[in-house]
């Protein structure tokens, strides 16, 4: 799995950091930085959940 960011979307409403803040970081800027872009499985489906509740649709998912 590979996490990925649209920044022209993005809004950094860090509703994916509330839900997978090992996977996710809104900086002091609202840039969301994607901590690690491939999870490990541990973390997969709170990433998985995360992207599916993006207001914005701005996370996608690669396998």
């Amino acid at each position: 799995m590979k996490v990925k960011v649209d920044e022209l979307v993005c809004e950094a409403n860090a509703v994916c950091m509330g839900l997978a803040p090992e996977v996710f970081d809104v900086d002091d800027d609202d840039q969301l930085h994607i901590l690690l872009p491939e999870p490990p499985l541990e973390l997969q489906d709170r990433v998985r959940h995360a992207v599916r509740s993006c207001p914005k649709a701005a996370l996608s998912i690669e396998e």
